[in-house]
């Protein structure tokens, strides 16, 4: 198994300037989507403190709140337990001119619904089969999907959850599930690796991130949603993606390194 080359480290300057060119480019890219009237979904997976957060923070940073709707899904309530999985999510998903950034998805079902025993194994495979279809109805119905996993090694994550807990300002992330995200750590590599494999495809495919720097990520996956839905006025060269940080899903990846263990 080769090691996967290292992520370049960036200034807080040339973040700063990178980021603003990018978030540019973005504002293009929502006046494209609103002259249009496409429907664009950008659902964020990822291991806990993966840094879900800031970058979807930095991608609606400058966008019009009339269009970008961000949605991050609580617990169900006693009357969504007994209703179709998909059903609290369809609500939220975008109409014409609008992005949608879901901060986790209906794809909990799959991660820690499944690791922290909110599911059975038998909702989760039936999850497992759903997801891809009805993925493919949103797509051929004209809503563009995005779908990023962003991934952390477990040193990284630890030292962001002791950094949540010395924080005042950053309590209120805190959850039991977050409190159990290291010891159940195997358990959701597992997860996330039969997750990528049962539901990565062409009209939807998974993003990864190696999200250990956070600069890093949020740029990459600015320059990815760039270049997935390109608008006449992107320049071209800032929607590239570095190989070294974003990467579509391939069963390869799993085995190579490339993401934690």
């Amino acid at each position: 198994m080769s090691s996967p080359e290292p992520v370049p480290k960036l200034g807080k300057k040339e973040y700063a300037r990178e980021l603003r060119r990018l978030q540019i480019e973005l504002v293009k890219l929502h006046r494209h989507v609103i002259a249009r009237g496409r429907k664009v979904l950008v659902i964020l997976e990822g291991r806990d403190a993966a840094g879900k957060d800031g970058t979807i923070k930095r991608i609606a940073e400058h966008l019009s709140p009339r269009e970008v709707r961000t949605v991050a899904p609580g617990k169900p309530t006693d009357r969504e337990e007994t209703e179709w999985y998909f059903q609290r999510f369809v609500r939220h998903l975008p109409a014409a001119q609008e992005i949608v950034l879901f901060n986790r998805s209906w794809y909990n079902r799959a991660g820690v619904e499944y690791v922290m025993k909110y599911c059975t194994r038998a909702q989760r495979e039936a999850f497992l089969e759903a997801a891809p279809r009805v993925e493919r109805m949103l797509v051929h119905s004209g809503i563009s999907v995005l779908k990023y996993y962003l991934d952390i090694g477990r040193k990284e994550q630890a030292r962001r959850l002791r950094e949540r807990r010395r924080d005042p300002l950053k309590q209120w992330k805190i959850s039991p599930v977050d409190e159990a995200a290291q010891r159940h750590w195997r358990d959701y590599s597992r997860a996330r690796d039969t997750m990528l494999l049962r539901t990565h495809h062409a009209d939807a495919p998974w993003i990864l991130i190696r999200a250990d720097d956070k600069h890093q990520t949020r740029l990459n996956v600015i320059r990815d949603m760039l270049a997935r839905i390109p608008s006449p006025d992107l320049r071209r060269k800032l929607a590239r993606p570095d190989p070294r940080v974003a990467r579509e899903f391939h069963a390869s990846l799993l085995s190579s390194g490339w993401v934690a263990r």
